[in-house]
């Protein structure tokens, strides 16, 4: 099975949980078997490689959310990366060049895909293995995946097929309508378009060059900027002709809102919360060091992280995305390749980080011009390179960079580090990355 996610987001609707850097696929929210959590991308991942263990999982996502992506799932999952932002049909043709041109999959080949997030069980992953068998065998160029529709929601554009069949031809397609038109359209025998569709791979990488001028995955990389912003729904499925759409009947829910996430909850709390006996449907997910206590709420999300904090009435938290458009201010908490960073604390003149990298890893060999570093190191062992000379470093060991001096530093083990950064102009801009000496190496 040949399968890419969407993996999109602007960190909006779920802060202060998600942010810019870190969308709600990346959330862990999700309890495991061994009393961890587990992140949407994560249990989806997870889940189609139990269905389908030799799976290509393919994820096109933008340049900020790599580096979480490889942080929870390694470094062999598929990645490709949007240069920016053109919604869904440029990110398709871009991920359809990549499987050809880089992956090397065949044009005759199936491919499905999928948004990254879906709230869903195994059978889900089952059904999209029959829909891929399906646009292998098919002679329809495309084959969607409908959802059975469980109330007439106004969330959703709809699909309504030919007959009630399993697999039928599609008669036409509704935009996202109003809750009463819903019900006419699944009196009707519509289904919920949920952005699952299957192809065989020559057909895409074909449309793509019907509506773009590129000669091959590199090329359309370089001119991504330029490409106009389309969906894949109106660049291409709203223009086929011969297509089709298959039913799937089981599990599926969109973890668009706290709402609808915290329905997926299997606790009413994670971290650190108290709620008194008078507390009705409240959840809390707290992400910071300190309690949280409830006392005679009802129908309320509560979450704190070190973005901000959120207190919502739940049906209230769905229209969430316009205030959090007017905050401004400092990511405060970003996974990367390499581990993690919280800010601590910002001062006019310093900014005070706490650095967790995770073992065998390290960041890139850098420099700053306009600050100077220090870095106090409170648990675990590595090594720092400063100005080209390496040293073991342990808890309790100081390191001072001054601006303009390259360094990093490698995690033997779980290496967690203090970092201050003084000086008049710190900025995620001021960073000049280069090679590690040769005399060094990476575990």
């Amino acid at each position: 099975m040949n399968i890419v996610l969407l993996s999109g987001g602007s960190g909006k609707r779920l802060w202060p949980l998600s942010n810019d850097s870190r969308s709600k696929q990346f959330i862990k929210i999700f309890k495991t078997e061994d009393d961890g959590y587990e992140s949407m991308v994560q249990r989806v991942y997870r889940q189609i490689k139990s269905v389908d263990g030799e799976a290509v999982v393919t994820i096109a996502t933008s340049k900020s959310q790599v580096s979480a992506i490889h942080n929870q799932l390694g470094e062999n999952v598929g990645v490709s990366v949007e240069p920016c932002r053109r919604d869904t049909f440029p990110a398709i043709a871009l991920a359809a060049a990549y499987l050809h041109d880089v992956q090397g999959v065949a044009e005759e080949e199936a491919v499905i895909v999928c948004p990254v997030d879906p709230y869903v069980e195994e059978d889900y992953f089952e059904a999209l293995q029959r829909l891929g068998s399906r646009a292998g065998a098919s002679e329809a160029n495309l084959v969607l995946m409908g959802i059975e529709p469980t109330y007439p929601s106004a969330k959703y554009g709809y699909i309504i097929p030919v007959c009630n069949e399993e697999i039928s031809k599609v008669s036409v397609f509704k935009e996202k309508p109003t809750e009463e038109i819903a019900r006419e359209y699944i009196a009707e025998g519509a289904l919920w378009n949920g952005g699952v569709f299957a192809f065989r791979l020559g057909y895409v990488l074909r449309r793509a060059h019907d509506l773009i001028d590129f000669i091959g995955y590199e090329d359309l990389y370089g001119k991504y900027d330029t490409l106009t912003k389309i969906s894949f729904d109106y660049a291409v499925v709203e223009h086929e002709q011969n297509i089709e759409v298959m039913r799937f009947a089981g599990m599926w829910k969109d973890m668009g809102t706290w709402n609808t996430l915290t329905e997926a909850m299997e606790s009413n709390s994670i971290g650190k919360a108290i709620m008194n006996e008078q507390c009705d449907n409240v959840h809390v997910v707290n992400e910071l060091n300190v309690p949280v206590l409830c006392m005679g709420l009802k129908d309320v999300v509560v979450s704190a992280s070190p973005e901000g904090i959120l207190v919502s009435d739940k049906n209230q938290s769905s229209y969430i995305k316009p205030y959090v458009d007017e905050i401004d201010q400092q990511i405060m908490f970003a996974e990367k390749s390499w581990g993690s960073f919280q800010v601590i604390d910002i001062e006019e003149d310093s900014m005070t980080i706490k650095v967790t990298l995770n073992p065998g890893h390290g960041m890139n060999y850098h420099s700053h011009a306009h600050r100077d570093e220090i870095w106090t190191v409170v648990n675990g062992h590595g090594r720092t390179v400063v100005d080209g000379i390496e040293c073991q470093v342990s808890a309790g060991d100081v390191v001072q960079m001054p601006a303009g001096v390259p360094h990093t530093i490698l995690a033997d083990t779980r290496l967690q580090v203090i970092e201050v950064q003084i000086g008049t102009d710190i900025s995620v801009h001021d960073k000049m990355k280069m090679e590690l000496p040769d005399t060094v190496r990476r575990k």
